[in-house]
């Protein structure tokens, strides 16, 4: 027979008020909510870690997301600087307007940035691969890589600071930017300007394909006046580019001058081409007074001028003598040295300003010498 389990209802007298000493004052009764064991409190205060945990971890994307939005904004507007490897940026994205021949301004600019630094990075946009493609600074660019060249120094001159900005600017505003940067340059030229729209009408990747429109989307910001003579001196360029050692000297009256008369007379570059064949020692005054004779500006404007031959040494005609030439290199800190003998003249091309050079200096080593070749 089993034994039943009792039930008893036990009745737990409420607590009275305890009697304190006089003076003392007792606790603050405990509310029925107030009572909580240990599981409880622990719950709750794991609760409210997580609620202040998750708040943090919001707080924090948003900061991340603000700085990852500021980053692309800096980067897109080329404020994003960074030690970039000469060596891992290329320069064939955008046609320069850089005339052919020494940069003697370059020799300038090495010294500065060989005393000072670079106080203006240059622009770069990513290329993939590790490779960045130059967009702004190509004479800074050139600097850097001479003063390497120089002195080897990879540590000081083997990376150039460059602002690196975000890829998808199209190829306009690219160009435009470049020659918005060139066009504060006090020597820059009509014909390089002229050369320029050239170049950009003849990019496969730009939609302009005539180079007179291509003034209006390049030159925007320059005067109708101006525009025009820019247009007058791609005539000149299109048709003597490449024969020319010196477009950059031609000033704006001859230019404008040749370009008329390039247009009007036929056959006129094609003389122009013959005078100058096989002459390639020629300065830049007796390449402008050929042009301007032809130019009509003196000489005879109808009459195809001449260069004078130098006198032939015995066994040689007159038109042996002049084509007659020697030619060589030589390496120097500076860069190479381009050098070619013809009779009656020694040159030397070399991009350095010769005109800083104390004249004694520079005296008593062009003596030295002639006599050694004596």
């Amino acid at each position: 027979m089993s034994r039943k389990r009792r039930m008893f209802d036990i009745e737990v007298p409420d607590d009275g008020p305890e009697d304190f000493p006089a003076g003392k004052v007792g606790p603050a009764p405990e509310t029925k909510s107030m009572r909580r064991g240990p599981m409880a409190s622990a719950i709750a205060e794991t609760a409210e870690s997580t609620r202040d945990r998750a708040a943090l971890e919001a707080r924090i994307r948003a900061e991340n997301d603000a700085l990852a939005q500021e980053h692309v904004r800096l980067k897109r507007a080329g404020l994003i600087t960074d030690l970039i490897a000469l060596d891992a940026i290329d320069t064939t994205k955008l046609i320069r307007d850089r005339a052919a021949g020494p940069d003697y301004e370059l020799a300038e600019l090495v010294e500065s940035i060989r005393e000072i630094g670079l106080s203006n990075p240059i622009r770069v946009e990513p290329a993939g691969d590790g490779r960045f493609e130059l967009i702004q600074g190509w004479r800074r660019l050139s600097a850097y890589r001479q003063l390497l060249e120089e002195t080897g120094d990879v540590e000081s001159w083997g990376r150039i600071p460059a602002g690196i900005s975000a890829r998808g600017d199209d190829l306009e505003r690219l160009y435009q930017r470049m020659v918005d940067e060139n066009m504060v340059r006090k020597d820059i030229s009509f014909a390089e300007m002229a050369q320029l729209a050239v170049h950009y009408a003849m990019d496969p990747l730009t939609a302009e394909n005539d180079p007179e429109k291509a003034v209006a989307i390049l030159f925007r910001s320059a005067g109708y006046q101006k525009r025009s003579y820019i247009r007058n001196f791609i005539t000149l360029v299109e048709a003597l580019g490449e024969t020319l050692l010196y477009p950059q000297e031609i000033p704006r009256a001859l230019g404008l001058a040749l370009s008329q008369r390039l247009a009007e007379v036929s056959g006129t570059a094609a003389a122009i081409r013959a005078e100058f064949k096989d002459w390639d020692t020629r300065s830049i005054k007796e390449e402008l007074d050929v042009l301007r004779r032809f130019a009509g500006q003196g000489g005879g404007a109808d009459a195809a001028p001449q260069r004078s031959a130098p006198a032939a040494p015995p066994g040689q005609t007159a038109g042996q003598a002049a084509k007659a030439k020697t030619t060589f290199q030589i390496a120097r800190p500076q860069g190479s040295a381009k050098c070619t003998a013809a009779n009656g003249r020694l040159e030397i091309r070399l991009a350095r300003d010769f005109s800083a050079i104390d004249r004694r200096r520079l005296e008593a080593a062009v003596a030295s010498l002639l006599e050694q070749l004596e």
